[in-house]
């Protein structure tokens, strides 16, 4: 079969497409990716409209984040406890109850992030220490957490349905909290972030121009 020119360049044209779609997939995925800031959660360290690079390389290499990184990740499908009654304290971990079923959705979901929903936040407890709040600080293994990031005057209170307060952070997880703490929904309503939901790394603010540079 004789294919004609016209032919041949619509072809190398939609190869193109497909190759280039195929390579923002990935880079997006497992690199990094711009995101706008959407909450008011970690004001003042970042505020809402401002834009962000997110490094994922973090979430490729499964590493572990360090106290004070700031990271995005999944939203937990139970968001606050009603009750005390209804959390294992046990095993003080966010729970994902919605996950997709089939590769199509997974790939949706977790790739393209359709329906997808994620929080910003700044890690505070490490696996295995104990974090306790209490008289509006934060305490890790019973020293004094310095939060030089935070608003003068602000205290970290247990807010309604803030029942993680006073555990120790399992193997694998995180506790994280956004720096505006009277305005954050974070791990004190739900329990701490398993590594594998923890999705990047904020990296680089863009925009303001004038705040250019590493977060």
């Amino acid at each position: 079969m004789i294919i004609s020119d016209k032919t041949r360049n619509i072809l190398e044209w939609i190869l193109c497409i497909v190759i280039a779609f195929v390579l923002a997939i990935l880079i997006k995925y497992f690199v990094g990716t711009p995101t706008i800031v959407s909450q008011v959660s970690m004001y003042p360290t970042l505020e809402e409209n401002q834009r962000l690079i997110l490094n994922r390389i973090v979430r490729t290499k499964k590493e572990m984040p360090q106290r004070g990184d700031i990271i995005t990740f999944e939203a937990p499908s139970v968001k606050f406890y009603s009750s005390a009654d209804e959390i294992d304290f046990q095993n003080p971990v966010a729970q994902y109850n919605n996950e997709p079923k089939n590769w199509f959705t997974k790939f949706t979901y977790y790739v393209l992030e359709i329906g997808k929903e994620s929080y910003i936040k700044r890690v505070i407890a490490l696996p295995g220490e104990h974090i306790k709040i209490e008289n509006g600080k934060v305490y890790i293994n019973g020293e004094e957490l310095k939060e030089d990031y935070l608003r003068e005057g602000t205290y970290t209170q247990a807010l309604k349905n803030n029942y993680f307060t006073d555990l120790i952070v399992p193997e694998g997880c995180v506790f994280a909290m956004g720096d505006n703490r009277n305005q954050s929904s974070d791990c004190r309503s739900f329990g701490c972030i398993p590594l594998e939901k923890i999705e990047s790394k904020v990296w680089i603010r863009f925009w303001p121009l004038n705040l250019w540079g590493k977060v």
